[in-house]
């Protein structure tokens, strides 16, 4: 019986040893599996390389008529007709409604009596002047009465002056009933009907009318991109109503600052659109296509280490050793990460690096995909 028990002991402590030692070498290859012949951690590295010159810059914007204007009444009055409705495409100097107003009507009859008046005061005063005139001439009359028939004579004329502006006032006022389009364009809105009450100046909008063949986009260009903005570069209008086509336009006209508070430079875009298939107010994405001048480097998102010194990039050097670089990011496209300054061209990126990646460690590579192959 003790034997028996001897012998199960040694079987156990044999196993417990075994078991620690199978215990050991896991550990052991768990910690070092990149582990090469020579003892040097293992990693594949990607070549950073610079993106393509021609970038494509996508910005939201609204489209806008080219001339968009409110028409209201410049005389007072009732609505008698209008000839335009909403929809309907004009020309410059078409009637678009007609304002009926009594009271100019009587005022300009008022203003073309008193001209007449004038006239004929004007007339009776020249008789005057000459008649004292002659008589001056025979030493009649005093010379302080010709004087001041000649001075009566001189205000008829300027009272014939003054009816004469303010007739052609009036008859101006009575050109204005006649509401006429300035320009040609689309009536976007029509706020009056038969018998609206008209009064100038504060009134309601009586039409809005839209220019609409060539349509405006304002957008906000980020800082980054300014020194690629210019005039007559090419855009291309996307509306998700229309899916499979786009709209070419171009840059006519950028801002001469930037705005302080968002750090944008704001442009303007215009789209040719004769044949009307665009509205003004539509919601639309313009995507610029720009030419860099000076591309940026591009690696994977993924090899970029965050440590509370700011952002690094371990790279390997010639002695096959990894340095961790100081770098400043810039624009993050998903899978890609722009570095604007500390990356030279052709580096050698580690990949998906561990945070224990220490600066100096000798290591192997492993040749992977070159981060410049996918641009965004």
């Amino acid at each position: 019986m003790k034997s028996r028990t001897t012998v199960i002991g040694l079987a156990l402590a044999i196993g417990a040893v075994v078991i620690i030692l199978g215990v050991r070498h896991l550990l052991h290859s768990n910690a070092e599996p990149t582990r090469g012949s020579v003892d040097h951690l293992r990693v594949q590295v990607t070549v950073a390389r610079r993106a393509n010159a021609a970038d494509n810059l996508l910005l939201p914007g609204s489209l806008q008529a080219f001339v968009d204007t409110s028409i209201r009444a410049r005389t007072n009055g009732y609505i008698a007709k209008w000839l335009a409705d909403i929809g309907d495409r004009v020309k410059a100097g078409q009637t678009l409604a007609i304002i009926e107003s009594p009271e100019i009507d009587r005022e300009l009859n008022q203003a073309q009596a008193s001209l007449e008046q004038t006239i004929a005061n004007l007339e009776l005063a020249r008789v005057t002047a000459e008649r004292w005139k002659t008589l001056g001439l025979q030493n009649a009359v005093a010379k302080q009465d010709i004087d001041q028939k000649n001075a009566d004579f001189e205000a008829r004329r300027a009272d014939v002056a003054a009816a004469k502006a303010n007739l052609e006032r009036l008859e101006q006022m009575k050109g204005f009933e006649t509401v006429a389009a300035p320009f040609d364009g689309v009536i976007s809105a029509r706020n009056v009907d038969i018998g609206t009450l008209i009064n100038a100046g504060s009134g309601p909008e009586l039409f809005h009318l839209s220019q609409s063949d060539t349509l405006r986009a304002y957008l906000n260009v980020p800082q980054h991109y300014i020194a690629d903005i210019r005039a007559g570069l090419p855009v291309d209008v996307e509306i998700a109503e229309f899916p499979h086509d786009r709209f070419p336009g171009k840059v006519v006209r950028f801002a001469g600052a930037m705005d302080a508070a968002s750090r944008t430079l704001q442009v303007e875009v215009q789209i040719p659109n004769h044949d009307g298939r665009l509205f003004a107010g539509m919601f639309c994405e313009v995507r610029l296509h720009l030419t860099t001048t000076h591309p940026s480097i591009l690696i994977p998102s993924n090899d970029v280490i965050i440590r509370p010194e700011g952002p690094l990039v371990a790279f390997v050097t010639d002695q096959n050793t990894v340095h961790l670089q100081p770098v400043k990011l810039g624009r993050d496209f998903g899978t890609q990460i722009e570095i604007l300054d500390g990356l030279p061209e052709g580096t050698r990126v580690v990949e998906n690096p561990a945070d224990t990646l220490a600066e100096g460690q000798p290591v192997e590579t492993i040749p992977a995909e070159s981060a410049g192959s996918t641009n965004h």
